[in-house]
């Protein structure tokens, strides 16, 4: 580990950054190392404009990645090297808001009932029935499933929070089939390494984004799907079932109900509540070039 990477790390440690958001920071200061062939300490704001040019037009990233990069290079230069720094010589692109995908009940049916082996539709399941991020689900403990209060507790989820979430009493069932079938078993983590060198450690987040991207392939899906998606699904289907948006909120870990209100936009049951203005016109039934 060279004397840089050491002191960034030892940074973000000291803020308790989660590990997820510490792992993007390092590797974005490594790169913009590698794209100069220069130690990053001998960089600076003055090399930022052609590098985010760069990462737009050669790599093709989307504004919400170049902006994570950006944040961690002035993190680096800032707090790492104690360095000036131009906030507004290096302003963020301005973010792409677009509304996520969200898959119907039956869509979500054909993707479970396509994932292979067991521990795939398990996993589809719990994200399904939880609205668990991927992180949070690949670390959840054994003794985070509460069979008597029926919740599943969430531990250092997004932002370092803490949570419940719903433990629905058909994913009960599914957890203690997936039990069942692990050997060995693991008294520590619900879903450990599948190999005997890593059976002491969860599995790790590719393994339920390929569980996902598979079980999407052969349910021939349309839409693009990955872990992330159905988590979407379980706050639009909550919400069109009639859930309210501050429960939402809260099971889903939000810090805001403004990012939770984004759901509003994708439930049907709320797009379908309003009517257009164009079915209050009284309008010919045929136009006079039809006649």
């Amino acid at each position: 580990m060279t004397r840089l990477r050491k002191m960034m790390l030892e940074e973000l440690q000291r803020r308790n950054f989660a590990e997820s958001t510490t792992e993007a920071y390092i590797r974005a200061v490594k790169e913009f190392s590698q794209y100069f062939n220069s130690s990053p300490d001998h960089l600076g704001p003055r090399h930022i404009p052609e590098y985010q040019a760069s990462l737009f037009q050669k790599r093709k990233f989307s504004p919400n990645t170049v902006a994570q990069h950006l944040a961690a290079l002035r993190f680096f230069y800032i707090k790492t090297l104690k360095k000036a720094w131009s906030i507004t010589e290096t302003p963020y692109p301005k973010r792409a808001v677009r509304l996520p995908t969200i898959l119907s009940q039956e869509e979500v049916t054909r993707l479970i009932d396509a994932a292979h082996p067991p521990l795939h539709r398990t996993l589809l399941m719990t994200l399904y029935a939880t609205g668990l991020r991927r992180a949070e689900l690949a670390h959840l403990k054994v003794s985070d499933v509460d069979s008597q209060r029926m919740v599943i507790h969430v531990q250092g989820g997004k932002g370092r929070k803490d949570r419940d979430v719903l433990l629905s009493p058909k994913l009960l069932d599914e957890l203690e089939r997936h039990s069942h079938r692990l050997r060995p078993r693991s008294s520590l983590w619900l879903f450990p390494g599948r190999h005997v060198l890593t059976s002491d450690r969860p599995i790790t987040s590719k393994v339920i984004y390929h569980a996902c991207k598979q079980a999407s392939r052969r349910a021939a899906l349309s839409k693009k799907v990955h872990p992330h998606t159905l988590r979407h699904c379980f706050a639009t289907h909550l919400l069109e079932a009639g859930a309210d948006l501050r429960t939402i909120q809260r099971l889903l870990g939000h810090s805001s109900l403004e990012e939770t209100a984004k759901y509003l936009h994708l439930s049907q049951r709320h797009l379908g509540a309003t009517a257009s203005p164009l079915d209050s016109l009284k309008l010919e039934d045929e136009s006079p070039q039809d006649q």
